[in-house]
This record gives structure tokens, sequence and C-alpha cells, in this order.
């Protein structure tokens, strides 16, 4: 049985983990997978948001524990967070249940996410005698404050949706069956907008977080000068002024 389900529709990959019996737990195999999904997404054209889900009553509960304890499992956080850090295409993050451990990593590395009302977050690596490998240490306190992050880090103590929301990890708080109809939406906004622009936005507002602000302003203005010579720019303005759907060419 597969362990990653992939549905492409309307330019939006739907990557649902599933592996109900242990709640969405990952093992190699299924990182591979999601990995896999996710160069599909970013080397597409056609391709223009992601959805990550899980089945059943989780979203991820992080690394299968068990399967850690094989040879296997060596090297096994090298592929798929190094890919989502480099995705120049959203993702959203669909989100019930548990989103523990290397689930939330998966989360943090989403652009967008959304939860219903009975989820809750957390990383327990630490009482494992782990840290997080998926890049954990460095996502969480960037979007969620210092003191509330390292809390959750130092004691793998968890958050309810609501806390989530408050703390701006979380988007959106909906119910259970409002879940990837609400993530839907949402990446057909995403689709709706000029590809190349999209791509530019994201990678501009991600390495401009890292940047002091004069040279952040520098790369904001490259970015805009690029894409003002591009073919959509120009589809977008005459589209706007004939009062008409833009046809995007992604050049």
């Amino acid at each position: 049985m597969e362990k990653v389900i992939v549905e492409k529709s309307r330019g939006i990959i739907h990557v649902r983990i599933y592996r109900p019996e242990v709640m969405n737990a990952c093992d190699g195999e299924t990182y591979n997978a999601i990995a896999d999904a996710w160069d599909e997404l970013e080397n597409d054209p056609e391709l223009r948001v992601g959805i990550l889900s899980g089945e059943g009553r989780a979203f991820c509960t992080g690394t299968d524990v068990r399967w850690v304890k094989s040879p296997d499992a060596e090297g096994f956080v090298d592929r798929l967070y190094p890919r989502m850090l480099t995705l120049s295409k959203p993702v959203i993050a669909a989100i019930q249940g548990h989103c523990n451990g290397g689930g939330l990593e998966q989360a943090l590395g989403a652009d967008i996410r959304v939860c219903t009302e009975d989820a809750h977050f957390g990383a327990g690596e630490i009482r494992l005698g782990w840290i997080p490998g998926g890049y954990g240490t460095q996502r969480l306190p960037r979007v969620i404050p210092l003191g509330p992050a390292l809390e959750l880090l130092y004691t793998g103590g968890r958050i309810g949706a609501q806390d989530a929301y408050r703390l701006g990890l979380v988007n959106h708080v909906v119910s259970q069956d409002q879940l990837l109809e609400t993530c839907t939406q949402i990446a057909d906004e995403i689709a709706k907008s000029a590809p190349l622009a999209v791509q530019k936005m994201k990678t501009t507002v991600m390495q401009g977080l890292d940047m002091p602000l004069p040279q952040a302003v520098r790369l904001e203005k490259e970015s805009f000068d690029f894409l003002m010579r591009t073919e959509d720019a120009k589809e977008g303005a005459l589209a706007f002024s004939e009062k008409r759907a833009p046809n995007w060419k992604a050049r």
C-alpha cells in the first residue's frame, strides 16, 4: 500500500501522508515519497501550489521511532527538509490532530498553516534524547516568539489550536469538515496569481528575512525590476485594463 498519496488538479498538488495505523509517522520511504512530490511541484510548470495533509486523526507524529532503530535510518533528514527549504512555490499545511516532532517541522516548512480545532503541536524530540533534525530549532523561533518556542523545545510540551493561532503558528483554525476546503480555497487564490511573481515573492521574502534591511530592500528592487521585464507583467496590466482574467505565460 502506498504510504503517500499524490493528487493533482487545477495547478495544485495534494500530498497526503497515508500511514493512519501509526498516526502518519514517517519512515524513510515516506520521507522520500514526500520529497519526490515536492520535486515535482518545483519542476512542473503546470503546478503552482502544494497542499500537505495526513490521513485519519493525525497530520503527522514525526519520525517512526521504531524505524529509526534500523540501519536504513541513517541520514533520513538529509533530503526532505532541504527540499522544503529551497522550494520556490508555496505549500499549505492542512493540520488535524497530532502535529508533533518531524510533523511539526514539515508544517513549519510550509508557507501557510491551517488547522482544526482539535489540533495540537509539539517538539517532543528532547524526551527521546534528540533535538529536532529537520530545522525545527531554527524555524520555530522564526515563526513564533522566542520564549514560547524555547519552552516547547526544552520541555517537549504541546500547545493546542487556539494557542497556536495566538502565537502565529497557524493562519486559521477551522472545523474538520472545513479543513481541506479552506486550504483548497487558499490554493486556488494563489493559483490565480502570476506564477513567476509568486515564486519571486516567496524567494524574496524568505531570503530577505535573513538579511539586514538595506540588503533586503536591494533584493526586493532586483526582484521587482526582473518581474517588470516579463511578459506576465505586461499581460497583467493589459488584462486589468481590459477587465478580463490574465493569461499567464510564466515568462
